[in-house]
């Protein structure tokens, strides 16, 4: 079918003229709105207002503009049914062929920082996503565009072809869709969370969830190469997330990496002091704090220097030259920071397979994440919880015969913080401001225990033990003790509790209890 009347009205208008001259030059007839029209008009390109064909003006500061009968029953209007085209003649309605529309933008208005209520709402488009919706329902006889990724190849088939093909009409209405449930779930977001704000509160577990996610890009695999994969970010992601990272040098990022570097910057977000974490298959094999980020650095890869090969480093400073030079001495492959300082960004670019990504601040004391929640994929649906951010065991109490000493007490709230990064079971010895030895993911909570031990490369004597869940048996503890830690830090609740609180007076180490768990699956 020829097309030979558009209707153009965009919020974005980048290559919107290019696009209308080109239409203009094939002999379409261009309709149009607001500023749109007056972009088109002052390029020299012929342009009706839609309020001259519809006979009606715009109202109320702009809010009514195509929201009119003489718009959707041109789009809605079915070429082939008599019936319909009946109407449009007694209706005096003249037929849209072609759709141009992009909406308002409510996703970059409300991760303003101070934007007010009243700019968000009135950045919610009511009349553009009605004409998307008409027209991708009719894409059999109308084409629609929302993206301006989409003019040129547009143009090019209708030039070469005098039409748009049907498969790409479906593809184009696909696409409108997908915008507009996206475009929604954005709004219900927000709301939600303004809303929560009021004694009417939502409950944060909706009955229907709705999810806003924008593709950044594809990536060469999954986990394995067998698999495909991409990476997606939430319209509201701050600039101190994963999914705003900014990447100065090295090839693309794989699907591992992502996974990796997320789990590094939730790891060294939990410190106020300086803080260095290496991860390797999603788990921590070091984590330490330091006067410098050199001294955290040496520190969290004594604790296993062999893990450390390959690794993802996360850090919670900017990156000075002596941090730089000493990273260079091995194979990393991602390392993120809040900064690299121009001498330590000329260093490490020297190595051509490192990347290296710059992410806003990730101090502990920076602002909470506009996301609190964590999403697993499951069979057929979604689990949904909010996320674990206690970050100190506030209610921690003793429950053995030996309190813990001032400097035990100081090692065990770093264990308990380092813990809640490790794959449980987990298990995690370590010094005042560095992990010693760390036993992850094991099935059995000894086995963690004995991993923990064995990749100690340091003398354990003197250390503290912190488990993310309670020891079902008096066999870890027994473990620890013969290893030389002097304290423990977990959240009790055992039905042997008494027996593995005995097992630690017989040992003459200190326990203390906090009442609640840091499991990681």
């Amino acid at each position: 079918m020829q097309i030979k009347r558009a209707l153009i009205s965009v919020s974005d208008k980048k290559g919107i003229v290019e696009f209308a001259r080109g239409l203009h030059e094939m002999g379409v007839e261009i309709l149009s709105t607001g500023g749109t029209a007056t972009l088109i008009g002052e390029a020299g390109i012929p342009v009706r207002l839609v309020s001259d064909y519809t006979g009606c003006p715009e109202i109320l500061d702009g809010r009514v503009k195509t929201l009119h009968p003489k718009i959707h029953g041109a789009l809605l209007a079915r070429r082939k049914k008599k019936s319909h085209m009946k109407q449009i003649v007694q209706n005096e309605i003249e037929l849209i062929d072609l759709v141009v529309v992009n909406l308002y933008p409510f996703e970059e208005v409300a991760r303003k920082e101070g934007v007010s209520i009243e700019e968000i709402l009135e950045n919610i488009d009511i009349g553009g996503p009605s004409m998307l919706r008409s027209a991708a329902k009719n894409y059999q006889d109308v084409v629609v565009i929302t993206d301006p990724e989409d003019y040129q190849p547009i143009l090019k088939e209708i030039k070469h072809n005098g039409k748009i093909s049907m498969e790409r009409r479906g593809a184009l209405a696909l696409k409108v869709f997908l915008r507009t449930a996206q475009y929604d779930a954005a709004i219900s977001n927000y709301l939600k969370s303004a809303l929560s704000l009021q004694p009417s509160a939502l409950s944060p577990f909706p009955e229907r969830l709705t999810l806003a996610f924008q593709k950044i890009q594809s990536l060469r695999y999954g986990e394995n190469p067998h698999q495909q994969a991409a990476f997606y970010k939430e319209f509201d992601a701050g600039m101190e997330t994963l999914a705003q990272a900014k990447k100065l040098h090295g090839k693309e990022l794989s699907y591992n990496n992502i996974l990796d570097l997320d789990a590094a910057l939730k790891a060294v977000r939990d410190f106020e002091e300086i803080c260095v974490v290496i991860i390797k298959h999603n788990n921590p094999c070091g984590i330490a704090c330091g006067r410098t980020l050199l001294e955290a650095y040496n520190r969290a890869r004594e604790c296993d220097p062999v893990s450390a090969f390959g690794a993802v480093v996360g850090v919670n400073r900017k990156i000075d030259r002596s941090f730089a030079e000493e990273v260079n001495k091995t194979f990393i492959e991602v390392l993120i920071a809040p900064g690299f300082d121009d001498e330590a960004l000329k260093i490490l670019k020297r190595k051509e397979a490192i990347r290296l990504l710059t992410v806003g601040e990730v101090k502990r004391n920076s602002r909470p994440l506009p996301t609190e929640f964590d999403f697993k994929k499951v069979g057929g649906g979604l689990l949904l919880q909010d996320a674990d951010q206690s970050k100190e065991a506030l209610k921690m109490r003793t429950v053995t015969e030996r309190k813990p000493t001032k400097e035990e007490l100081k090692a065990l709230l770093f264990a308990w913080r380092v813990v809640k990064h490790i794959k449980s079971n987990a298990i995690v010895f370590t010094t005042d401001e560095a992990t010693v030895g760390i036993g992850a993911g094991q099935m059995s909570r000894v086995d963690s225990c004995k991993i923990a031990v064995m990749k100690a490369r340091t003398p354990l004597k003197g250390t503290v033990v912190a488990s993310d869940a309670f020891f079902p048996y008096r066999d870890g503890i027994d473990e620890i003790a013969r290893a030389g830690a002097t304290a423990i830090i977990q959240p009790g609740g055992s039905q042997r509790d008494t027996e593995i609180i005995t097992a630690c007076n017989k040992h003459g180490v200190a326990m203390v209890f906090t009442g609640r768990r840091h499991f990681r699956h």
